[in-house]
């Protein structure tokens, strides 16, 4: 009895100094921000009425086309581009069967995350038929802020990332504007909500949803490309690793708001960081290191249950738009 509230004791204080270092921080800004791009391009399709379940395998296509790129000797700047072309192209190939043809949404998003990580593989194996390990680029690095960098704790733990962080920091900021301080970004979320008023305007509803559906998949793109050339400096096929699939579940969480959304993809990065240190403890010695891995999950169905409560959903999300059609 004893030992045991001995190791709970100590496992506590280990718990509150993981808390308190400027590394954790650190390392929640970064496992965040490729969730925060897949995250805001998820929101941005069902906002205009689009659920796209091809997220993760675009995340995968993305990672791959960005890595690739630069492998090839392009500029890391370029890589993104590249990235988000990829995610784009499937985004046009998942409208063309559920906005223009519409066709389910649910087997369309899970046949282009078959296809594109298929896809991803087979290239792979095309451009690198002898490689045994994957080839290593230079990726990104942290950005060196004067004055910024430099500040105690917050130095370290807010100004130390790579610019792919605080271009998806930026991009919370942007999506927010557009979506609600912008006509565009009205008739988004008409197409989303009332998509029958949208045509009574004389606004193209279909073209809004493929535009969104776009845009959306590619900036899926980048948050796998941010995993190939920002966190990490390789491609390989288990790095997205359900990601895409915990995306969906931020947007539902965020109850389709831009912030909310930002919040979830901090607080589910927030679990992930702590349980890698949780396994470094005294506490990590005595339990399996699976039970560590399941923690952020646990925690964020949790989180979504009690928030998807009072979750508000596009009204016409999933619902096919037949032009003329009441």
């Amino acid at each position: 009895m004893m030992d045991l509230l001995s190791l709970l004791s100590t496992s506590l204080a280990d718990i509150g100094q993981i808390f308190v270092t400027a590394s954790f921080w650190a390392a929640v800004l970064r496992i965040a921000s490729p969730l925060i791009f897949a995250a805001l391009g998820e929101l941005i399709c069902e906002r205009a009425g689009v659920l796209n379940l091809g997220i993760e395998g675009i995340m995968v296509a993305g990672a791959f086309a960005g890595w690739v790129a630069v492998y090839a000797g392009a500029d890391l700047w370029v890589g993104v581009g590249v990235a988000m072309i990829a995610g784009m192209a499937f985004g046009a190939l998942h409208g063309v069967f559920t906005v223009l043809f519409g066709l389910s949404q649910h087997v369309v998003g899970i046949g282009i995350t078959l296809l594109a990580t298929s896809s991803t593989y087979y290239a792979y194996r095309i451009a690198l038929p002898e490689a045994n390990t994957p080839p290593r680029i230079e990726p990104f690095r942290p950005l060196d802020i004067p004055v910024l960098s430099d500040l105690p704790f917050l130095g370290e733990a807010l100004f130390t990332q790579t610019a792919l962080t605080y271009l998806a920091f930026a991009l919370v900021i942007v999506t927010a504007l557009i979506l609600y301080r912008t006509p565009l970004g009205l008739a988004v979320r008409a197409a989303g909500e009332n998509p029958n008023a949208v045509e009574a305007q004389g606004l193209p509803v279909h073209m809004l949803r493929m535009g969104a559906l776009m845009i959306g998949s590619g900036l899926m793109a980048i948050g796998g490309a941010f995993l190939t050339m920002s966190a990490f400096d390789s491609f390989f096929f288990e790095m997205i690793n359900g990601r895409g699939w915990i995306c969906i579940a931020l947007v539902v969480f965020g109850a389709w708001k831009p912030w909310k959304t930002l919040m979830g993809a901090l607080l589910f990065a927030g679990f992930d960081a702590a349980q890698i240190r949780l396994q470094q403890t005294d506490l990590g010695q005595d339990v399996p290191y699976q039970i560590f891995l399941m923690i952020p999950y646990i925690l964020s169905i949790l989180a979504l249950i009690l928030m998807s409560r009072r979750a508000g959903v596009p009204a016409a999300l999933m619902v096919p738009f037949i032009k003329g059609q009441r």
